[in-house]
């Protein structure tokens, strides 16, 4: 059995694929700042990455272990390698935050009597049986966290006779709104990200920042804003830059038939996504498959910028219909350019009000604050449960 000091110093260990760039990964240096932070031991076990560096000077216990492995073969090596970490780090609490993890780690934890915590970002939605099998590990933990309410009801529809609604809690991701603040963003920062970007001096900007995947909706959006007929609004498609050539060719391909090709700038991910923001008139996230949570949303309402999404997914969750941004419907070029067309037809007094009441909704629910708060909340109960 496990030394438990959870009196003294209670020692929570986060496990997940690897310490990379991601909404995951972001968590939880967030979250291990937050265990620092109360006083107690954070632990983070992962197959290394960048991150990695910026833990260890946080204080974080960091280990390095082929959790990501989805190899049954292996499990047991890795399994034996993860019971001596846990031993001898003396974990409370073990959260892990991906299915691999899953199915590796909370067998470990159950045999060594730890409480366990999952995190569930992804959409969950099993494709078929073998995919509900593994996907339905993530819910054998003592406490489930969505980070949407969109994937809490993924769960209830596909897992009702695992976890109920009831069972699984929401925490919604946070966004640093310190680092995501207008006035913090100095006119230096705007114009180097502007030369960067090759943006024109005149005219509108929308922008979509996502990877470069299909499903980011980069297509419907070329279509939606050629069909506004609006010479002086330039599409800006931050990340889809890091595509593969024929990823790029093909929206290049697009924008030159739909005659939009003069107007569209592809560019890789940007280093300072605040000043990025700051350049754009209409943030857009036109996700053709419902987004989990849309992280982007909530950083351009940091951002005080009116949000264009489609009315699904996590989108529904962070954006107000009318308020701080517009919901179209799902797929729908029309709707989705009549939307872009309200946003850009704003007055400044019009987009000054917008971006007060999207900066004050995302204050209110959706920082990295009220993430942190929450998620120790889970914490400090599983200990209490265990201490009683």
């Amino acid at each position: 059995m496990p030394k438990h000091h959870s009196i003294t110093r209670p020692v929570i260990v986060q496990i997940l694929p690897a310490l990379n760039r991601g909404g995951v990964e972001r968590g939880t240096v967030e979250i291990a700042k937050a265990i620092i932070d109360r006083g107690y031991k954070a632990v983070v076990i992962s197959n290394g990455g960048l991150l990695e560096s910026q833990l260890i000077r946080m204080g974080v216990a960091v280990h390095r272990l082929p959790v990501h492995s989805k190899n049954p073969l292996k499990w047991p090596f890795i399994r034996s390698k993860l019971s001596d970490i846990l031993r001898a780090e003396g974990a409370d609490i073990v959260h892990v935050r991906s299915r691999a993890p899953a199915w590796i780690a909370l067998p470990v934890a159950a045999r060594l009597s730890m409480a366990t915590v999952s995190t569930i970002h992804s959409k969950f939605a099993p494709k078929n049986a073998l995919k509900h099998l593994y996907n339905r590990k993530m819910l054998k933990a003592d406490r489930v966290i969505a980070i949407s309410e969109y994937i809490q009801s993924i769960i209830a529809k596909h897992f009702a006779q695992h976890k109920s609604e009831d069972d699984v809690t929401v925490i919604h991701r946070g966004v640093d709104t310190v680092v995501f603040d207008p006035t913090s963003v100095t006119q230096q920062r705007i114009i180097r990200e502007a030369e960067r970007l090759n943006l024109p001096e005149e005219g509108s900007v929308v922008m979509l920042p996502a990877r470069p995947t299909s499903w980011k909706g980069h297509e419907v959006l070329i279509r939606a804003v050629a069909a506004l007929d609006r010479p002086d609004v330039t599409l800006l498609l931050v990340g889809a830059g890091d595509g593969p050539p024929r990823f790029v060719a093909g929206l290049e391909q697009l924008a030159r038939k739909t005659g939009l090709d003069g107007r569209l700038r592809i560019a890789t991910g940007s280093n300072d996504m605040p000043a990025a923001f700051m350049l754009a008139d209409v943030i857009a996230m036109p996700s053709t498959v419902p987004e989990p949570f849309g992280r982007v949303a909530v950083e351009a309402g940091a951002m005080g910028r009116p949000v264009v999404a489609f009315n699904h997914g996590g989108a529904v969750e962070s954006v107000l219909d009318g308020k701080t941004g517009w919901l179209a419907k799902p797929n729908d070029v029309d709707d989705l350019t009549s939307a872009l067309t309200s946003a850009l037809d704003l007055s400044q007094t019009e987009r000054a009000r917008l971006a007060k009441r999207a900066r004050a909704h995302i204050t209110k629910f959706f920082s990295k604050e009220k993430m942190c708060q929450k998620t120790m909340e889970i914490y400090d109960n599983l200990l209490q449960d265990r201490a009683g």
